[in-house]
């Protein structure tokens, strides 16, 4: 492993759907240490890319190095450096939260007795031990997804890959949540994540990189991006090429 790599670095990544390419020749590297952005208007190819990341899906073709190690050759080294929060959070229902903290800090060679601490940790600081007698099949979506962000963090991973993390969770869990993952970036880790909520993202990430129609169309520093006065909103509306609806209809 290469330890001045980046965190992240895809080469003309490609994953062809039939006919229809879903990502189209992406090529990005994400320094380590940073809070990272990736965005898309809806179809663009963001969840495709994160599950190429996550291993979840095999690139057509392209190259894809993480924490220094290539996908597929290094994937085992890979999965245990990083912490994974999926768009569609893939949880055991039929166990407690502290149950699946501690199945997920097994999988990942913790000892029993430290997986079952840290389980018990996690529980509470995600506020979810008043529910640790709950089935996971009962949580709401925002609990959840609170446990999905605390299976991520049990191991302490170098490298967070997260699709829609605050989606469906309350503002004290988000803000909590946030937080959290800012914490983490501060201790060296890295997070890369997508979302719609174009505020949290201007107000978490120093970088962020912009695709449409499966394609990088802009990619740097928050501050660099900016013309002026432009929010991420503007920067975003100007380069996917979508316009201000100003019309009104008469009956509305």
């Amino acid at each position: 492993m290469a330890a001045g790599s980046p965190a992240i670095r895809v080469t003309d990544l490609r994953k062809i759907y039939g006919t229809k390419a879903a990502v189209d020749g992406l090529s990005l590297s994400v320094p380590r240490g940073c809070f990272h952005g990736f965005l898309g208007p809806n179809g663009a190819g963001k969840t495709t890319t994160i599950k190429m990341l996550m291993g979840l899906a095999v690139p057509t073709s392209g190259a894809i190095e993480i924490l220094g190690y290539p996908l597929p050759q290094g994937e085992l080294d890979i999965k245990a450096r990083i912490g994974l929060v999926p768009d569609e959070t893939l949880l055991f229902e039929q166990l407690t939260g502290a149950e699946f903290l501690e199945f997920v800090g097994r999988m990942y060679r913790l000892p029993r007795p430290v997986a079952q601490e840290r389980a018990r940790e996690l529980m509470a600081l995600f506020e979810l031990d008043g529910a640790s007698r709950k089935l996971i099949g009962e949580y709401s979506k925002g609990m959840r997804k609170r446990v999905a962000m605390a299976a991520s963090m049990i191991h302490k991973p170098e490298l967070f890959l997260m699709d829609e993390p605050f989606e469906g969770v309350d503002a004290v869990g988000a803000r909590m949540m946030k937080d959290l993952l800012l914490e983490q970036v501060k201790r060296g880790a890295t997070v890369f994540l997508t979302s719609h909520v174009l505020e949290v993202v201007e107000r978490l990430c120093e970088r962020v990189a912009i695709i449409h129609q499966g394609r990088l169309v802009v990619e740097g520093e928050m501050a660099a991006l900016r013309s002026g006065s432009e929010t991420l909103e503007d920067i975003f509306v100007r380069v996917v090429g979508a316009e201000r609806h100003t019309e009104s209809l008469d009956w509305l």
